[in-house]
């Protein structure tokens, strides 16, 4: 399987992102490099679309298909993107506080902790959809492993689209996200506008 193994801080000071996005506390001294050139409209389209996946933890082909799968969907292409890469199921257990990074939240679905509807699901890139009730298995709410993560994330707050029992360590999807509700620094316009071409 393939995994960027970039360091995280490094890629944040070349994308010009905050580590807090990736659920990273760190931050960097390094001062970014100024550099004097005219970045062209390819380089700000390519950035915005490196960020993307560099925050989803999403490589390039799955990335394609999910920008595919968008422009098929009703509505705005930027916009149906977004909200498939938000309603990844790695990314729902990072928003609800059960992993301190996205990273880490790959590693619990991948490990089996997470149960949709009561069944076991092992696929981080597995879509949630509204209704869905996204809960910890029973023997893992008692781990000392989700108590520290708990800790760590209590100030973290929920979406708006996520119905969180802390107690329970049950959520249920309310709604899919608008584009609104997705407080992630990305202009999917300039996405759009590169796979267009």
């Amino acid at each position: 399987m393939a995994v960027n193994k970039t360091p995280i801080l490094k890629r944040c000071r070349s994308l010009g992102l905050e580590p807090a996005y990736l659920g990273v506390d760190k931050k960097s001294n390094r001062q970014p490099n100024r550099s004097r050139r005219k970045v062209s409209e390819y380089g700000m389209q390519l950035k915005e679309k490196q960020k993307a996946k560099f925050i989803y933890g999403v490589l390039e082909k799955p990335f394609r298909n999910y920008y595919k799968k968008a422009a098929n969907m009703k509505g705005m292409t930027g916009e149906n993107l977004m909200t498939i890469l938000e309603s990844r199921l790695d990314n729902v257990v990072f928003r609800l506080g059960l992993a301190r990074t996205r990273r880490e939240s790959r590693q619990i679905v991948d490990h089996k902790f997470i149960l949709v509807n009561g069944k076991k699901v092992n696929i981080p890139s597995y879509q949630i959809k509204a209704g869905d009730v996204i809960t910890l298995r029973e023997d893992a709410k008692s781990m000392q492993r989700f108590k520290d993560i708990t800790e760590v994330t209590a100030g973290r707050i929920v979406p708006e689209w996520l119905d969180y029992d802390a107690e329970k360590f049950t959520a249920t999807v309310k709604e899919l996200p608008s584009r609104e509700q997705i407080d992630v620094p990305v202009d999917e316009m300039l996405i759009v506008e590169l796979y267009s071409k």
